[in-house]
């Protein structure tokens, strides 16, 4: 599945699905398509009876990119970009994390919208400094919606976010549902990973703010800063207490469904949306075929706890946005084409059935899409601000906020005792140290 951005008209092409059908279906014209082909060529891009431009062996040509290169191009101040970090199934395989977008606004602003499992290891290969992916949204407490916001906290501060994580979700039905609850409970869970790491690295980004804001808000207002306005309400999901939600920034408008039972809040506030992403499940016969349900429960979940695509190119057709995006299925060669040709059977406007790393570009006069190509074998990226080495104080901190001995925030005697002697070996690397840097970096013991 690829995916054609020509000047404002998003033109997608289909394994399985001919090019002649989707344009009957649109009801746009072959040549009405071509034409626009046409006018959104660059005027470096000559045709054959034109002059061609002179070609420099050394020097690159100036043209539009058809692929994304992370950290490469600079992102105009009236333009939003959205990176795909996770499309696929509540199931992750390799070639589609869980559910995550990334919205990359002009005046430096970065969201997530959900954090779902293996959507780290995506967010990892675009090599953002950790410092500007500090703030997450989270549509329900789903794992395949939120499982990697552990990874994004602790990875991210160890790979130079020196600042709290600041996380927004919905309440629950009762608290114990809530996304207080949930991420009180998370960092429960890492009470050992946090008490290993005190005193080895800078402590500042081991911290997490958490706003939980109430479900059944409708378009509330829950984040409003630097000219950006977030804002959640209520999706029809597992159980209460799963949302949508819109960011408006620069008179551009993006809308999130996380997931959702169609409902009638979508349909009124994202209405006007320039790119609207909204689940759209795996078509029911193949999740009998592909995923070995029975018909009745591939029926509940195709129909009644997901969106069916049918359902959704119903909901498209209603809200009618610039460029409406399809996630949550495994875009693959054998899927896809039965997915799109549900859609059309409802919706005949611009779409992208999405996959990780794809890219929309939004601006008020044009919409383009592109597929980002990334390195796997990263490191940290950039460090936005310079690290602090660890206090001395920093064990009996952290020891005491969390109501535990300070003397479990390090080695028993019993443990302290079973080191081997690697004096010699190790010695020289802090004299190395020391004369590298013109500081004195003791031996521990000395």
């Amino acid at each position: 599945m690829r995916h054609l951005a020509i000047g404002t008209v998003a033109v997608t092409l289909a394994v399985g699905v001919g090019v002649g059908s989707w344009i009957e279906r649109a009801d746009i014209s072959v040549g009405h398509v071509l034409k626009n082909t046409f006018d959104a060529l660059s005027p470096g891009m000559a045709l054959a009876d034109e002059t061609e431009p002179e070609i420099s062996p050394i020097q690159v040509r100036d043209r539009p990119r058809d692929a994304y290169y992370p950290n490469t191009e600079d992102l105009d101040p009236n333009e939003m970009r959205v990176v795909a970090c996770g499309t696929g199934m509540p199931t992750t395989r390799a070639a589609q994390a869980a559910a995550c977008f990334l919205v990359e606004l002009g005046n430096g602003d970065k969201f997530f919208f959900d954090i779902g499992s293996g959507s780290s290891e995506r967010i990892s290969s675009l090599q953002i400094p950790y410092n500007y992916l500090d703030k997450v949204f989270v549509g329900h407490l789903h794992t395949d919606h939120f499982g990697a916001l552990h990874e994004l906290f602790i990875g991210g501060a160890l790979m130079g976010r020196n600042r709290p994580l600041r996380v927004w979700g919905p309440s629950g039905s009762v608290p114990e549902l809530g996304t207080a609850a949930a991420t009180d409970s998370m960092k429960d869970m890492l009470l050992w990973d946090l008490s290993a790491r005190v005193g080895a690295t800078d402590p500042r980004g081991y911290q997490m703010d958490v706003t939980e804001f109430d479900y059944k808000g409708e378009n509330e207002i829950i984040y409003e800063e630097n000219g950006v306005v977030v804002r959640s309400f209520p999706a029809i999901h597992g159980i209460d207490g799963a949302v949508s939600f819109s960011l408006e920034w620069n008179d551009l408008k993006f809308v999130y469904s996380s997931d959702t039972y169609p409902n009638k809040w979508f349909i009124e506030y994202a209405k006007d949306a320039d790119i609207a992403i909204h689940e759209c499940f795996i078509a029911v016969p193949d999740i009998v075929g592909k995923l070995g349900f029975t018909p009745e429960s591939a029926l509940e979940v195709g129909t009644q706890i997901h969106t069916a695509p049918e359902a959704f190119g119903k909901v498209m057709s209603e809200i009618q946005p610039r460029i409406a995006v399809a996630y949550h299925f495994f875009n693959d060669f054998d899927t896809a084409g039965g997915v799109e040709e549900r859609i059309r059977t409802t919706y005949d406007g611009p779409l992208s059935l999405a996959e990780d790393f794809m890219v929309w570009n939004v601006t008020k006069d044009d919409i383009r899409v592109r597929m980002a190509v990334t390195e796997e074998h990263t490191w940290s990226p950039p460090l936005s601000e310079p690290p602090i080495p660890p206090g001395e104080n920093d064990r009996q901190t952290f020891a005491e906020k969390q109501g535990i001995p300070v003397e479990s925030v390090g080695f028993s005697d019993f443990i302290e005792g079973g080191k081997w002697d690697v004096d010699d070996a190790l010695r020289p690397i802090y004299e190395q140290a020391s004369e590298a840097l013109g500081r004195d970096f003791p031996y521990p013991g000395d």
